[in-house]
């Protein structure tokens, strides 16, 4: 058997990968606060026709962040999500997500 005479010159190492589509991990240091030690904001947004409520700015670990989501959903009986350190719920329900933050000591900006 013959060798190969014609070589592209391209070396695939162990750092090379085939899939471009992978995005790197961003590493963010989150400063963990006491609720009442936050200073939230709640916007409103419209998409696609409907009302969706955001609560911004929570300083809380994951599995924090998702406990308080799941507790605030079945209190409000709507859906929700988490996007970056931010809940997202939906429906313009922003005094009732006021009330409940505040009875769970969550402090609101001005």
């Amino acid at each position: 058997m013959k060798k190969n005479i014609f070589e592209m010159g391209a070396k695939f190492d162990d750092g090379w990968s085939s899939d471009n589509k992978q995005k790197p991990k961003k590493e963010t240091i989150i400063d963990i606060k006491t609720p009442n030690q936050h200073s939230l904001v709640i916007a409103k947004e419209k998409r696609r026709g409907k009302t969706v409520t955001i609560v911004k700015e929570f300083f809380l670990q994951k599995n924090e962040l998702k406990t308080l989501l799941k507790g605030l959903k079945k209190s409000l009986g709507c859906g929700g999500t988490i996007k970056e350190n931010s809940l997202e719920f939906q429906g313009d329900i922003a005094d009732r997500i006021r009330e409940e933050l505040t009875k769970r000591e969550f402090r609101f900006k001005k």
